[in-house]
């Protein structure tokens, strides 16, 4: 029989195939729904208002409104209006400082994401 050698014994005369160096994986652009989350959280905490008060006051959940700051949950247009008014702000705000931070976390080279409000 040709294999008379054990296993092991030919493991040991095995060469592993060369590997391309591993390249990092391009950071992800952030996603709409974790900057609207942001900008909603931090006008929130900047009113020194709980998550009660504008869940109460936007006729939401508290668990839902937490997940959408969060950025776990997409938020329909009538739900953000909905919060966007119990934060006393206009819609447009909020879409341009969400607007801001997603130009701010751009590479430098690439193309500037402009959104205009009417």
């Amino acid at each position: 029989m040709p294999y008379s050698r054990d296993v092991s014994e030919q493991a040991d005369n095995v060469i592993p195939f060369p590997t391309a160096p591993e390249e990092r994986a391009p950071e992800p652009e952030p996603r709409l729904r974790d900057v609207l989350g942001d900008v909603l959280r931090d006008e929130r905490q900047s009113q020194d208002r709980t998550l009660a008060e504008v869940a109460d006051e936007a006729a939401v959940s508290l668990p839902y409104l937490s997940e959408i700051e969060r950025g776990r949950k997409e938020v329909s247009s009538d739900v953000l209006d909905a919060i966007v008014r119990s934060l006393e702000l206009d819609l447009a705000e909020v879409l341009e400082r969400a607007a801001d931070r997603l130009r701010s976390s751009e590479a430098p080279g690439m193309p500037r994401m402009s959104l205009l409000a009417a």
